[in-house]
């Protein structure tokens, strides 16, 4: 009986893995692209459903980066261009936000140290209504399912 509540425990554990909340914030589905040999710089996504009122994700701490800031990307004539998010990523009531490869991201700033394909960074994200909500990113060579997106 024990070995079945704790391979259900395991189970949900690697079920739930990258997941986090905090006062009505979800975020799931959290990756980091492995960075090449010696970058100062890393791109994190993951998927941000907000429950509860209007907030804002104003920026993250991590051990391993100096900062942690929301960008943005975009194209003009042929030219791709990323920038701070001044003011942090808006999340409306009741909105669901994907941070991915060829839009808005989470840039790790000065990276402390090199980053591998299967780690688990912690991140703490800051909400400016619903506060701190750590979030376990794994370093992965491609998006989960396989699609390669653009390479930080």
């Amino acid at each position: 009986m024990r070995h079945l509540i704790a391979a259900a425990v395991a189970g949900f554990a690697l079920l739930v893995a990258g997941a986090a909340s905090a006062a009505g914030i979800e975020v799931s589905g959290a990756w980091i692209r492995t960075p090449p040999p010696g970058a100062v710089t890393a791109a994190a996504y993951a998927t941000i459903s907000n429950h509860g009122f209007s907030d804002r994700l104003m920026d993250g701490q991590t051990v391993v980066a100096a900062s942690v800031v929301p960008h943005e990307m975009s194209m003009a004539g042929g030219i791709m261009r990323m920038r701070p998010l001044a003011g942090g990523l808006g999340l409306s009531a009741s909105q669901t936000v994907t941070l991915s490869p060829n839009g808005d991201h989470l840039m790790l700033l000065g990276l402390k140290r090199p980053l591998h394909a299967g780690e688990h960074v912690k991140i703490v994200l800051n909400f400016r209504r619903a506060g701190q909500a750590p979030v376990d990113f794994v370093v992965r060579d491609t998006a989960p399912g396989g699609m390669f997106g653009m390479h930080m």
